[in-house]
């Protein structure tokens, strides 16, 4: 069945649904709508060096989702369009989750297909859900849970096609940039102090050289680190470290780590101050091209961190300069950022948050100095209802001339960033055991 079709059968349902009173067994629909109006100037890195800084444009996304509960059993399916207003072809069409799950009140559980992967804060794997399309894998996942363990392997294999006359497993351009995938997380939560810890390794699998030549092969490469959070009432601290190793899909060995910290503190009934540390490896040597060529220094060794398949618009400034855009030929100088700010929440319906950044390279650089930039965030939302929502936020950066070097920013250094978003996320039972 085409996927218009299924999106034409769930529009059919929905008047016969029923508004969803509780999570019982059933078949549920459900529906997410996000739309968001950005407003740039500066900071993103550019193809063309005299083109203007400045931008603005709309993205939309839909999410038609259906989710069936029974006894040991559960599958989901959700159909997702996502894209630019006005832009050529009206946007992208697809599935961003299909998978089945069968349970047993044990706690043992399998399950399989296009899902999404997402462990303690986010930081290596994660929804991703500020961008329009969101993460997720193609995946075998089993594992267990109960009396506060947790423990998941899943693994996946990914081909361009069914290769049935031919072509080998050779694997270049698809959904995920990984061939092959293996990983395993535990995580157990102490039953007499508040405290939770998680370990994580993955083994990747990427594909090197070009389709039928003598070098085309799969390199592999490893991450292993461990994800603590301490809770005790008024206050918290989270803490990460993981290191990388193995080699690209180059062939190029790695070594590269990252560490982060961070502290949140319960001021009164509705203020919560924060603060933290992040660091990120970076590559040694590290030099960019001058304005107007291209280039780059060859490295024996990639000592800079990869932040994997997480949620980078969380952690790493919310104007999205670091790690979700790259450097010149991916080699990157890696990352420090020390920050903090506060949450203020008055009421069940509004929000408000702000804070401060302050971004540097982790590694000292050829022809530039370490400090980035200054940045200032603060963002508000309110509950319109109980699925609605509208949010409204601005980031300005003071740019250092490291900045302009590294992304090619404006020459003015002053980079600003100004959004405001609208999500609706109804759900409705269609039937119940």
């Amino acid at each position: 069945m085409k996927l218009r079709q299924v999106l034409v059968s769930v529009l059919i349902l929905i008047p016969l649904a029923v508004p969803a009173q509780d999570s019982g067994k059933g078949l549920s629909f459900d529906l997410s709508y996000m739309t968001r109006g950005e407003i740039r100037n500066g900071g993103l890195v550019k193809g063309d060096e005299s083109a203007d800084d400045f931008a603005a444009f709309l993205l939309g996304r839909t999410r038609l989702g259906l989710k069936y509960e029974g006894q040991g059993i559960s599958s989901r399916l959700t159909a997702q369009h996502s894209g630019t207003w006005g832009s050529q072809g009206g946007g992208t069409l697809g599935i961003y989750e299909a998978w089945v799950q069968l349970q047993s009140r044990q706690g043992l559980f399998v399950r399989v297909g296009r899902q999404n992967l997402s462990y303690d804060d986010q930081r290596i794997f994660g929804s991703d859900d500020f961008s329009m399309t969101g993460m997720s894998h193609d995946v075998l996942k089993a594992g267990f849970e109960g009396n506060g363990h947790k423990f998941h392997v899943f693994a996946a294999f990914n081909q361009n096609g069914e290769n049935t006359s031919g072509g080998g497993t050779f694997f270049s351009g698809g959904y995920q940039p990984y061939k092959a995938m293996e990983s395993a997380w535990y995580h157990y939560d102490f039953k007499r102090i508040p405290m939770g810890a998680s370990l994580l390794f993955l083994n990747l699998g990427m594909q090197g050289g070009e389709k039928g030549e003598d070098n085309a092969r799969t390199w592999q490469q490893q991450l292993a680190g461990t994800y603590l959070s301490f809770k005790p009432k008024g206050w918290s601290f989270e803490g990460a470290f993981y290191y990388q190793m193995g080699k690209s899909e180059y062939g190029i060995p790695i070594e590269a780590w990252m560490a982060s910290s961070k502290f949140t503190a319960n001021i009164g009934t509705n203020t919560v101050l924060f603060g933290g540390y992040d660091y990120l490896s970076g590559d040694e040597h590290f030099a960019t091209p001058p304005e107007g060529m291209i280039g780059v220094i060859k490295h024996d060794k990639i000592r800079g961190f990869n932040s994997i398949y997480g949620s980078h618009h969380k952690f790493y400034g919310a104007m999205d300069f670091f790690y979700v855009s790259t450097y010149y030929r991916g080699f990157t100088p890696g990352l420090q950022k020390l920050y903090f700010g506060a949450t203020w929440t008055p009421s069940e319906a509004f929000s408000l948050d702000a804070s401060y950044h302050y971004l540097a390279t982790a590694t000292k650089l050829q022809n530039a100095d370490r400090p980035l930039g200054h940045e200032l965030e603060c963002s508000a939302a309110y509950n319109i209802s109980k699925e609605a929502k509208i949010s409204i936020g601005g980031s300005y950066m003071r740019g250092t001339d490291t900045m302009k070097v590294l992304k090619r920013s404006s020459d003015k250094g002053q980079l600003r960033w100004v959004w405001v978003m609208l999500t609706v996320t109804p759900e409705a039972f269609i039937s119940r055991r």
